[in-house]
């Protein structure tokens, strides 16, 4: 940070405002060009200094690094800067990024809103539960489940069951872990889906109500019912 000391009228000098700016400019080039060094640890210290002294100026760059940054470490880092930016550029400007950016995009952007906290994204967080592309999707579960509003899980827990049975196992637990994180409001909903002539279906159901009720062993039986539906058939009974 630049201090710059005031003249005896309390004003500050010129002068040293002039240097001030251009340093800090010269400051937020460096740490733009490092954000995409080619080097992974040199943009991992460059999104860490960003969050370290957040400048509202660096939102843009830093959610612009958010949708081609290939290195998970960077993303998440980049995210904790973001966080530390005020909520109320950087909220509408991933909200930005919900309706018009790629996949990538979506997903982080999906996955700093849920650190963020701010219920004013759920509305548009809801529009992502069952993207067709999985990663968005499994962001958008983790995310609606932190945003959910109070008196609405039940809802969210039907609207997540319509999914039961998509995708492979770690999607699957995936999107367990966000149905069992509404608590008790998603029993119902599996006691329903367990009803299912999907055996698909049946089988997710059951393997969530087992990581509810006992995570400790949850997993063994997940694999079980896998196995059983292997040999039924999807639709078998």
């Amino acid at each position: 940070m630049v201090v710059v000391n005031t003249t005896r009228n309390g004003r500050p000098d010129s002068a040293q405002v002039g240097a001030a700016q251009t340093g800090a400019a010269q400051v937020g080039a460096a740490l733009v060009g490092a954000l995409s060094a080619a080097n992974a640890s040199a943009r991992l210290k460059a999104a860490l200094r960003a969050g370290t002294d957040p400048d509202p100026q660096l939102v843009e760059i830093l959610v612009g690094r958010c949708a081609v940054e290939g290195d998970f470490f960077v993303r998440d880092m980049l995210t904790w800067a973001l966080c530390r930016m005020p909520v109320d550029i950087t909220v509408p400007r991933l909200l930005g990024e919900l309706r018009s950016g790629g996949a990538q995009a979506r997903s982080q952007a999906l996955h700093t809103l849920s650190k963020i906290g701010d219920l004013r994204a759920w509305p548009d967080v809801v529009t992502q539960l069952h993207d067709r592309d999985d990663d968005v999707a499994r962001s958008a579960w983790r995310a609606a489940v932190a945003l959910v509003p109070p008196g609405a899980e039940g809802d969210l827990a039907a609207d997540l069951a319509t999914a039961l049975g998509r995708g492979d196992r770690e999607l699957q637990r995936s999107l367990s872990r966000a149905l069992i994180g509404l608590g008790e409001s998603v029993l119902p909903v599996l006691d329903a889906a367990k009803a299912s002539s999907d055996a698909k279906i049946r089988a997710h159901a059951e393997a969530t109500e087992a990581l509810y009720r006992d995570p400790d062993s949850a997993f063994a039986l997940s694999v079980e019912t896998a196995k059983r539906v292997a040999v039924t058939g999807p639709e078998g009974s």
